[in-house]
């Protein structure tokens, strides 16, 4: 490049949390020694502030909302079909009491939480993402969920934050064999067993892959599945019969693989960070029971003067959690 040309600056970002996926890892991982002040367990509202506070101190996000997943079981892609995610067990009330514990802590702490009973954290963070785009910002998707990548545009990221992994267009071609806007079709030929979703029979990664690069999306693909007989590829003349075969289970993946981006969202774009509640936050990290150094943190993150000092009560005997290493968090 010639040194007297200038590079123009990237976007602002807003960031967009898959807050599910962290609590999910926080609850398999950090050990159940941790109770609120009626003795629930809190290991996975600790290990989700952990990861919250590492997040806001290291990119200190003017633009940022986190997804909350409602539609466990009731949003309209299980309407679709009722064996989508029947594959998982329900959460537990234990954990389901830490879900909204971890969504109040991070509306305490300014943050914009979405959230919606007929629309998954996905479709949310993708919405917000459509919305963020008319201010001009570009995304940083924080999540290693492979269904978001359908989601980036030149500028956009996509962050697995535990394991410390960063990419963006390139980066989706280089993992999955396909473009970023091709992976609703990807995950609808080659199946998701993470969703319960099936896919075509037959079909495997390497082959939907090559599908896709050769007829570019999935209606065409479709709508010329006797071409695919023909082509160079070990076993064609059995996965142009599938096709055609399965092209209305096909269409149906689809709609379940591809992520909406017209959920109706609690918050307003840009997603600016608001004032913390420091009154919202005593009380969170009082009926929690969190240690006095993840309260300093909060309030350190919150922008809130540190307050005085206190006596812990006898009972409240609940320390910091430990150390957990990042590929857990």
């Amino acid at each position: 490049m010639d040194p007297g040309m200038s590079v123009a600056p990237l976007a602002a970002p807003v960031h967009l949390v898959d807050a599910s996926l962290y609590i999910f890892r926080a609850w398999h991982s950090v050990p159940d020694e941790f109770h609120d002040a009626e003795g629930w367990p809190t290991n996975a509202v600790h290990g989700f502030a952990r990861f919250l506070l590492e997040l806001l101190e290291r990119e200190r996000p003017r633009h940022i909302a986190v997804g909350f997943d409602e539609a466990l079981d009731t949003g309209f892609r299980h309407q679709l079909y009722p064996a989508y995610k029947a594959n998982r067990e329900p959460a537990p009330e234990a954990l389901r009491r830490q879900f909204s514990h971890c969504k109040a802590l991070c509306a305490a702490l300014g943050l914009t939480v979405l959230s919606h009973a007929d629309f998954e954290a996905d479709d949310l963070i993708g919405s917000a993402l459509r919305a963020s785009r008319d201010f001009g910002l570009r995304g940083i998707i924080i999540s290693a969920d492979k269904d978001l990548s359908q989601l980036l545009r030149p500028g956009d990221e996509q962050w697995d934050f535990a394991r410390g992994q960063r990419w963006g267009l390139a980066g989706v071609k280089a993992k999955h064999g396909v473009e970023a806007h091709q992976m609703a079709d990807y995950l609808a030929l080659c199946g998701d067993a993470v969703d319960n979703i099936p896919g075509v029979t037959g079909i495997g990664c390497k082959t939907a892959a090559i599908l896709l690069s050769h007829f570019g999306d999935l209606d065409t693909l479709l709508a010329r599945a006797d071409e695919v007989a023909f082509l160079r590829m070990r076993g064609a003349a059995t996965v142009s019969l599938r096709l055609r075969e399965q092209r209305e289970h096909a269409l149906l993946w689809r709609q379940l693989t591809t992520i909406a981006t017209d959920a109706p969202l609690d918050g307003v774009a840009p997603f600016l960070r608001n004032p913390a509640d420091g009154q919202m936050l005593a009380s969170l990290s009082e009926a929690l029971r969190l240690g006095p150094m993840t309260r300093r943190r909060l309030r350190a993150a919150a922008g809130l003067d540190e307050p005085e000092f206190t006596t812990p009560s006898p009972a409240d005997t609940t320390m910091d959690a430990p150390f957990i290493p990042s590929g857990l968090t």
